[in-house]
């Protein structure tokens, strides 16, 4: 078996494997948490994609240097160096703070996979996808039909199933909660479907909208224009009720960004006067609606209904102002696993922001923050300059989640974060380099 042959089957199963990861993620909670708690070693279990990811890493690696010149990277270049900056400084700075006792062990490694897995995975699909054709000519299905799964089984959860009817896959205080209220208030049950909660959902929805919109645009047949518009007023449904506000945000930013790219000139004027009055009218509606208990409980979750001793708005800010403190107060930086979810497995306390920019800056300091800022901005700048829609989808979930992230953790669920940054890799793979590694391979 001569040596072009082996690339290229090291390239078509890289793909598929790749796909069957894309695919799966939206089902990652369910599907570790139901094995895990019948089988036992549920940390293991939920490695899984890691290992996959792994084991394509490294011959992709091995290929990647043997191959090819880092001076054929093309006009992203400015990319890659952002992120090998990032990649180490982040591990410098947390190497230090492992010598200072700073982060432990077990927090750093969950702080390195939680950091590190979806930039990783970005870079490793840009590889693939640039010498193969399944990744890129399934781009859209990939993403689109798990979403749809799991904005079915969110209606099934609302409208058919008991609340508590993911406890009987496992789901339980040693896992991932069966359900989730607004403030403790068990009128105000919060849709999570196949996610790890109700705002993971609600920032998963934030792509999945868009893509849902460019699928009602492309269809042909009015049967399948009926179907996709169905499957968008699905999801606003599943996403209203999974009472994640960020993600209302993030939704609207989202969608309406991809509606502005996708329309006409004439449309967009029409757009912006319709927009106006969108604003108008969710201001008077505020006004008229601000001590109206449902409201409360459902946009504000301020009601004096509650049964929580704080509001989630007080946590917010409390933990927000303590984290900007604690980050001006480490200019340089903790160490991955200082703060954020990892952190809970630190010694020295967890450090939730509730902001995920600031983990950043928490865990790697100012600078760090500066790099993972100008990596998300170019990686915003690269999806407008390539114009496909599939890079408006991108493009218009990026703002729409750096939205969430203002309010909460959302890069850091692996689910959202690996499929977001392995499609944004996948679509910038014609960018990236200027022609293949395949036929450079000797």
């Amino acid at each position: 078996m001569n040596q072009t042959h082996i690339n290229k089957t090291f390239i078509k199963f890289s793909e598929y494997a790749l796909g069957i990861v894309l695919i799966i993620l939206p089902f990652h909670a369910l599907i570790t948490v139901y094995i895990g708690s019948n089988l036992g070693h549920y940390t293991i279990v939920r490695l899984w994609k890691e290992i996959i990811i792994g084991l394509i890493l490294i011959p992709s690696t091995y290929y990647l240097f043997k191959s090819y010149s880092l001076k054929k990277i093309s006009f992203s270049s400015a990319l890659l160096y952002l992120t090998i900056a990032y990649l180490v400084l982040s591990l410098l700075i947390s190497l230090f703070a492992l010598k200072t006792h700073n982060v432990n062990l077990k927090a750093f490694g969950y702080g390195l996979d939680s950091n590190f897995r979806y930039i990783i995975f970005l870079w490793l699909c840009v590889f693939v996808s640039k010498n193969g054709e399944f990744l890129k000519r399934n781009w859209l299905n990939l993403l689109v039909f798990p979403g749809v799964v799991v904005i079915l089984f969110g209606l099934a959860q609302h409208y058919i199933l008991p609340a508590n009817f993911l406890s009987h896959l496992g789901y339980g205080t040693s896992t991932i909660v069966p359900y989730q209220t607004v403030d403790s208030n068990s009128a105000y049950i919060r849709l999570q479907s196949t996610l790890r909660g109700a705002n993971p959902l609600g920032a998963y929805l934030v792509l999945i909208l868009p893509a849902l919109l460019v699928k009602l645009k492309n269809a042909k047949e009015n049967t399948y224009k009926v179907m996709w518009a169905f499957l968008f007023l699905s999801g606003l449904v599943v996403l209203f009720y999974s009472y994640s506000r960020s993600a209302y945000i993030g939704a609207m930013l989202s969608v309406g960004l991809t509606v502005w790219l996708l329309v006409n000139k004439k449309a967009k004027k029409i757009l912006l006067i319709s927009a106006a009055a969108l604003v108008i009218i969710m201001g008077a509606m505020y006004m008229s609606l601000r001590n109206n208990l449902t409201f409360q409980d459902t946009f504000l979750h301020t009601s004096k209904t509650t049964h929580s001793q704080s509001s989630s708005d007080q946590n917010h800010v409390s933990a927000t102002t303590g984290a900007i403190k604690d980050a001006i107060k480490h200019p340089l930086g903790q160490g991955l696993g200082s703060a954020g979810p990892a952190s809970v497995y630190s010694n020295k306390g967890a450090k939730i922001s509730e902001n995920y920019f600031i983990q950043i800056a928490q865990e790697t300091g100012i600078i760090g923050l500066v790099l993972f800022i100008s990596i998300n901005a170019l990686l915003g700048i690269y999806l407008y300059r390539t114009g496909s829609e599939n890079s408006i989808i991108l493009l218009a979930s990026l703002i729409g989640i750096s939205f969430v992230n203002l309010l909460s953790h959302a890069w850091s669920d692996d689910t959202l974060s690996l499929i977001w940054f392995g499609l944004a890799g996948i679509a910038l793979s014609s960018k990236v380099f200027k022609d293949s590694f395949s036929s450079k391979i000797k």
